[in-house]
């Protein structure tokens, strides 16, 4: 399998964009995937949320391991595409959009401040290359008012209005810095 993997060019481009440094931008991508934004099968890395499943979906398909009314982190080693597929056998629009997608991991959810119009074009998106996957964030990030805090590289400001208030627990703020220290050298 070979992917389109980002280009200096292509970050560049997203730093114009976004007008703020390559590094910043190389920094949450590391947090966020660890790098790519595939899979070695060449499927998008997803993470599947269950509590959002189970909010999208108001508990109608009760507690399981892809529908649970609180946030945990029990099912993040099973199969994700897997616990996406169940999942959307009981209600896709639903699936989708509690998944978070790619190399930015941005919620289905938020396909609208992605820039798409509907959801299955912003899925297409995930799985056509790590480019569509950076447009994606670019998007989000201007459409979600979080350009200035990745500009002042405000990294608190931006886990808090990226990842919502438990960004503390995992310490995102604080890997941000880090990364962002490693690719600005």
């Amino acid at each position: 399998y070979k992917m389109k993997t980002l280009t200096e060019l292509d970050y560049a481009m997203a730093a114009k964009f976004l007008n703020c440094e390559i590094a910043v931008i190389k920094a949450v991508k590391e947090v966020e995937s660890a790098g790519s934004g595939f899979l070695p099968n060449g499927k998008p890395k997803i993470l599947f949320e269950g509590h959002w499943f189970y909010k999208y979906t108001n508990g109608k398909f009760g507690s399981s391991n892809v529908s649970y009314p609180n946030w945990v982190r029990n099912y993040y080693n099973e199969d994700q595409h897997e616990r996406l597929d169940k999942a959307a056998k009981l209600d896709r629009e639903s699936a989708l959009k509690s998944a978070s997608w790619g190399m930015f991991q941005i919620m289905g959810g938020n396909y609208k401040k992605a820039g798409f119009n509907n959801l299955q074009d912003f899925v297409n998106a995930m799985y056509k290359d790590e480019a569509s996957q950076l447009m994606a964030f670019c998007n989000f990030v201007k459409n979600s008012g979080l350009q200035d805090e990745l500009q002042h590289k405000d990294w608190v400001g931006f886990a808090f209005g990226y990842n919502g208030s438990g960004y503390r627990v995992n310490n995102y703020h604080t890997k941000l810095a880090n990364a962002y220290k490693k690719y600005s050298k």
